[in-house]
């Protein structure tokens, strides 16, 4: 039996472990990845700025805790399961499953900027990839990818886009939620180094310091389901909130 979250019907599978990951697919993966490609990934914080402001982080040592709280509880670990749970979907060939958590995905968003931080960037990702990096149509998954990008012009989330296009480009899901993850942090980071401000060593060190942690999340969404979403970082979500209407920002969210 399947378990069902709304409309959303899950197969009830895991993914595999064996993630081997060809040259092929992991020069994708960096490329995807790397701030280069252009989702302008650089001008969201992820309500980080305001709690800034108000003092919540002052130094690398804050910042550590407040990014593995959001990891653990919060957007990172709910984004890991719906990339996985998109990349699965995209294998399979099934347009439904993956129409479905592209709106899930929009619908779990706490406020208004943190719905444009994902649709954003989903988007962008979306469209850049079908410009530059079109998938082999003879496969099921990138099929299915170009079939949808052609069929409409709504706004991805950026997990789902992600996941989608990890399926059609054979990338590994475990590399990939890992790769997105760490991805996540490092331009949250990059935030915290120009807004707190902390230096590219501090910065350096938090990346290393959530390692672990980025390692536990990964690992956590892969053995999860739809039915296992949910988010318990209020002040991350208020942050977001509060951040529409901060006087001075540097950031879109």
């Amino acid at each position: 039996m399947g378990t069902v979250t709304g409309t959303i019907t899950t197969a009830g599978k895991h993914p595999p472990m064996n993630d081997i990951v060809s040259p092929a697919a992991l020069y994708r993966l960096m490329t995807f990845l790397s701030p280069a490609f252009p989702v302008g990934a650089f001008s969201y914080s992820h309500g980080l700025e305001k709690v800034i402001e108000q003092g919540g982080v002052k130094d690398a040592a804050e910042l550590e805790d407040w990014l593995s709280g959001i990891l653990r509880y919060g957007a990172g670990r709910n984004d890991a399961i719906l990339l996985k749970e998109t990349l699965l979907a995209g294998q399979e060939g099934d347009a439904s499953l993956v129409i479905e958590l592209r709106e899930l995905g929009l619908a779990l968003q706490p406020s208004r900027e943190r719905h444009l931080e994902t649709s954003a960037q989903g988007t962008a990702f979306m469209q850049t990839v079908a410009k530059s990096w079109p998938p082999d149509a003879g496969t099921t998954a990138g099929k299915l990818f170009r079939d949808l990008v052609a069929a409409d012009h709504d706004p991805w989330p950026y997990p789902v886009a992600f996941g989608l296009v990890c399926a059609a480009h054979a990338i590994p899901v475990k590399a990939a939620a890992t790769s997105f993850l760490q991805a996540f942090v490092a331009n949250i980071v990059s935030a915290a180094i120009r807004a707190v401000p902390i230096g590219q060593n501090d910065g350096q060190r938090t990346i290393a310091g959530l390692e672990p942690v980025v390692f536990e999340v990964s690992e956590t969404a892969l053995r999860s389901g739809l039915d296992d979403l949910g988010s318990s970082a209020f002040f991350a979500d208020i942050a977001s909130m509060a951040h529409e209407i901060q006087y001075s920002r540097l950031f879109r969210s």
